[in-house]
């Protein structure tokens, strides 16, 4: 999957060095932009989960996304383990309005159905609500908080790309 020709494709993160990558955009996005802790920013749900990575032609990591899926999908949605759960979506500010991160979800998207799921939950910033819209999410549920920051849900039916 790319982003609208920019020389950026993104990949289901392979190994350690790839984890590494996707926590960095994570850190720099989340913990150094937004100013999330670190002990809410990374989780148990880490371990399990897929996580895609965003990478330049020349290597430097520039968005990720995780996926759960399963029990830990579960919790997240309200106990339906045919839902998976799509979040932690970061683009590092340099690489932002590319489409790289639309080209993260659609991945993210893949992952979900290559493992059978039916649609993909998340819990969007308010903020950035328009852009997973344009995606075909439809918000249901009141706004709450999650890391001092306004929420909602959001979720798709997934069927063919």
């Amino acid at each position: 999957m790319s982003a609208r020709g920019v020389g950026v494709s993104c990949r289901v993160a392979a190994g350690a060095d790839d984890l590494e990558a996707c926590f960095g955009v994570r850190k720099e996005v989340f913990v150094a932009e937004q100013g999330v802790s670190e002990d809410l920013e990374y989780d148990e749900y880490d371990a399990g989960a897929t996580h895609v990575l965003a990478v330049r032609q020349d290597g430097v990591a520039v968005g990720t996304g995780r996926l759960l899926s399963g029990a830990a999908a579960a919790v997240k949605n309200g106990g339906d383990v045919s839902v998976g759960s799509l979040g932690r979506l970061a683009v590092t500010r340099a690489a932002r309005g590319l489409g790289i991160g639309a080209a993260l979800v659609t991945a993210l998207e893949e992952a979900a159905r290559e493992r059978g799921l039916t649609a993909v939950d998340l819990h969007a910033q308010t903020q950035a609500m328009g852009f997973y819209e344009r995606l075909g999410y439809v918000a249901y549920g009141p706004e709450f908080p999650d890391a001092g920051m306004p929420h909602r849900s959001m979720r798709k039916a997934l069927g063919q790309p």
